[in-house]
């Protein structure tokens, strides 16, 4: 398809509209955590029952990515994009303004049906609309507000709790929401595929469910408290619909995810790596402020302020990255670095009264530099070995899987978090030290994964920057 023909000022501003999207979207995902137990004191909820709020986003996020070129394609990148933006900010009003925990899990919904569009289109949008010798400038300055946002958005969350209200962190958006809708409808160029190709509906309801049931399974043993019998019913529920997609996707032409993907071996061990590993490091976010503020007595400032150097060391790590991968390769630097991660996690199991806040923020920071290493590696292993024409494909799964894990890792993290709260009979720091072993135990496990790669694979990383997205 030829690139469209943009004028100079309309292809200036289009990447910092992407960016601006993309901002709210990251900004969203880490100051909402810091405000989790003031939520919970106003609506009269239980802090350690308020994982709901991220997994209703974090799911429908991985639900509508599969579905995000499609659209764009059959109505058109701008008015996919405005509607996404759109989307978001109304669905940030609607929990600035809900009365009790369902209608902000609702509301949660309604964002993320903003967010799950935001980014995919918008790298769609400088896909089409710039040609591949831009796209690397373009992509890194589109990705950066995405590592500012992790930055400021814990002290951001944590300084509104504190002297304002857990409101204005979805309140913020608006300002932000309304300048992007205005930018979009100006400046956002009208893009579209140029094949009508049919989309994959019964895939996308069989994958879609399975994902539903499984996390909802998960859910039922922590903040819903289900039967066993349900929670086992759910669970092989989502089991039967997954192989009955995959089966099915074996026999169609344009499956949503091929399963020949899974022939690339590198494909095959990111892929499951990612689903493991992530596990982890996706539950981290929801666990420490959750651990500063109810167990250990800190503010919501103090929280949110603590968390700077976990993200601060992620961005300090991303230089070193490739020259690390390209030393050591993919199997040494993915089995090493996933037993460190995993090791890590488990050493926030030493967080109490007597653990100096200095050592607790060198820990922090540790966990954070691992993580960002650990994303970078399993991103490229993953998409390195993809032919042109799996490129998008593998991407989009390797989007579903991460966003799957980190919801899979909240919902696992609160489930054991309210069993050993009910074992230890209310000990909230003894329960939340156990849950840091366990977690972090379950992450090193995730090395016996990586293990199976050839010692060869993913050895030389040239096109590491044009084939990685953004590490999340």
């Amino acid at each position: 398809m030829p690139l469209p023909t943009l004028d100079a000022r309309t292809a200036r501003l289009l990447p910092w509209i992407v960016a601006i999207a993309f901002f709210m979207q990251t900004l969203d995902g880490t100051i909402l955590n810091t405000a989790l137990p003031a939520m919970a004191a106003d609506l009269a909820e239980d802090p350690l029952r308020m994982q709901g709020v991220v997994i209703a986003y974090m799911l429908t996020v991985a639900l509508l990515i599969p579905a995000s070129g499609w659209i764009a394609d059959r109505f058109g990148t701008r008015r996919i994009f405005f509607g996404a933006i759109l989307l978001f900010s109304v669905g940030s009003l609607l929990c600035a303004l809900s009365q009790s925990f369902t209608l902000l899990v609702c509301s949660r919904v309604i964002q993320a049906l903003g967010g799950a569009l935001m980014m995919p289109v918008g790298r769609l949008i400088v896909l089409r609309a710039y040609p591949r010798s831009d796209l690397v400038r373009i992509m890194s300055f589109i990705t950066l507000p995405g590592l500012v946002g992790p930055l400021i958005g814990p002290t951001l969350g944590g300084w509104l709790v504190e002297y304002a209200s857990w409101h204005w962190i979805f309140l913020i958006n608006l300002p932000v929401g309304a300048l992007g809708c205005w930018a979009a409808m100006r400046y956002m160029p009208d893009l579209r595929g140029g094949e009508r190709t049919r989309f994959d509906g019964i895939g996308f309801a069989l994958f879609g469910a399975a994902m539903v049931l499984i996390t909802i399974a998960l859910e039922g043993l922590g903040e819903l408290k289900l039967p066993h019998v349900r929670v086992m019913l759910l669970l092989l529920g989502g089991l039967a619909c997954l192989a009955a997609y995959w089966l099915r996707a074996g026999k169609i032409d344009k499956p949503l995810f091929s399963p020949s993907l899974f022939a690339n071996r590198s494909f095959a061990v990111g892929i499951f790596g990612n689903l493991f590993a992530r596990l982890g490091s996706g539950a981290l976010p929801f666990l420490v402020p959750l651990l500063l503020q109810v167990a250990m007595g800190y503010s919501p400032a103090e929280a949110g302020m603590s968390m700077i150097p976990l993200a601060a060391a992620a961005m300090a790590m991303k230089p070193l990255a490739k020259p690390l991968i390209d030393r050591l390769g993919y199997r040494n630097i993915l089995t090493g670095n996933t037993l460190l991660l995993g090791a890590l996690i488990a050493s926030l199991a030493l967080a109490g009264e007597g653990l100096p806040y200095p050592l607790l923020l060198v820990q922090l920071a540790l966990i954070g530099a691992i993580n960002s290493l650990q994303f970078t590696a399993m991103n490229t292993i993953t998409l390195i070995g993809l032919r042109d024409e799996e490129a998008s494909s593998g991407n989009s799964l390797l989007s579903v899987v991460v966003q799957l894990a980190m919801s899979l890792g909240v919902a696992s993290a609160a489930a054991l978090l309210g069993g050993f709260t009910l074992d230890d009979g209310g000990s909230v720091l003894h329960a939340f030290q156990m849950t840091f072993l366990c977690i972090g135990g379950l992450s090193m496990l995730a090395a016996f994964i990586f293990l199976q790669l050839d010692d060869r694979e993913g050895r030389s990383s040239k096109d590491i920057d044009s084939k990685i997205e953004v590490d999340g």
